[in-house]
């Protein structure tokens, strides 16, 4: 049972690993394809550490913890790539992480060693229990531009927009270094181009299947960076397709000045906002280029 009285239900995924469903947002923690296929393919491969010398320690921030999986499959790429982790994580609920360590099934999925170590960095002082808008501002003013990876994982921007804000993916895209980069399975439109106006540097996450633009994953997931983001592991350049996205009135992002608005007023103003633009005539409908692309998906 969550803080809120609603309780969790655990989910075998497609390839077999443990996953959660909240009622109360409406939404599964992890794709159908599978919970560690998607912190591996969305995760973990797009963060490149092959790009770090053996020995180095990376400084990663998961921001949406969950039931770890992120994290324990970042540990053991790590591991055999013999790097080290400075770790910080972000959440609101302690019951997923509680009642994905409590399972024989989601324990069995990791290498030897790799929960106990999850266990460790989940009870040490990085991990920051409550409100991540609360928690994010702190770390901002001691450690600004020194994170090599920040794992995004939030819920939906449609379920949880507090945590999709201009002003929240701004506070994140501080943390990084130059060369850092911020990973997320999110390509809605309103977020690249909230990351566009932090001042990072975009590129998609591959679709599990490569490209498909007339499917609905014609893509994985955000990278966004300080500095371009070179192509490289599930990393490709933003189609043309995908850049006039961002021209049309899905790109709205969402907005909360001072991390204070609740759920219904960030939804209710953007919507006031998409509705002044389109007036204006200063953006493309979504539903027009659909239809130009031919896309049948449901990328907002």
């Amino acid at each position: 049972m969550t803080s809120n009285g609603f309780k969790l239900e655990a989910r075998s995924t497609g390839d077999g690993s443990f996953s959660l469903f909240s009622p109360e947002f409406g939404e599964a923690f992890h794709s159908s394809r599978g919970a560690l296929t998607e912190a591996r393919e969305k995760f973990v491969e797009p963060a490149g550490l092959e790009r770090f010398p053996p020995g180095s320690s990376l400084r990663v921030l998961d921001v949406c913890l969950g039931t770890g999986c992120n994290t324990a499959a970042l540990l053991e790429a790590c591991g055999s790539q013999q790097l080290t982790l400075q770790w910080w994580g972000l959440e609101l609920d302690q019951e997923p992480l509680a009642q994905a360590l409590a399972s024989p099934a989601f324990c069995a999925q990791w290498q030897p060693g790799t929960v106990a170590c999850l266990q460790e960095l989940c009870s040490g002082e990085g991990m920051l229990w409550g409100d991540a808008r609360e928690r994010v501002q702190p770390l901002v003013e001691q450690l600004k531009g020194q994170f090599d990876l920040v794992l995004m994982d939030a819920f939906s921007p449609s379920r949880c927009p507090q945590l999709w804000s201009v002003e929240f993916l701004g506070a994140l895209g501080a943390l990084l270094r130059p060369e850092g980069k911020l990973l997320t399975y999110c390509s809605a439109a309103a977020i690249r181009q909230a990351l566009r106006l932090a001042g990072l540097e975009l590129a998609a996450i591959e679709a599990p299947c490569g490209l498909q633009q007339h499917k609905q994953d014609w893509s994985g997931g955000t990278a966004a960076s300080p500095s371009p983001v070179a192509p490289g592991p599930r990393l490709r350049p933003l189609t043309v397709m995908e850049e006039e996205h961002l021209l049309t009135n899905a790109a709205e992002p969402y907005r909360d000045p001072g991390f204070s608005l609740d759920r219904k007023t960030i939804l209710q103003r953007r919507q006031q906002a998409q509705a002044r633009a389109m007036q204006e005539g200063k953006v493309e409908g979504t539903s027009a280029w659909r239809r130009r692309w031919g896309l049948t998906g449901n990328h907002q």
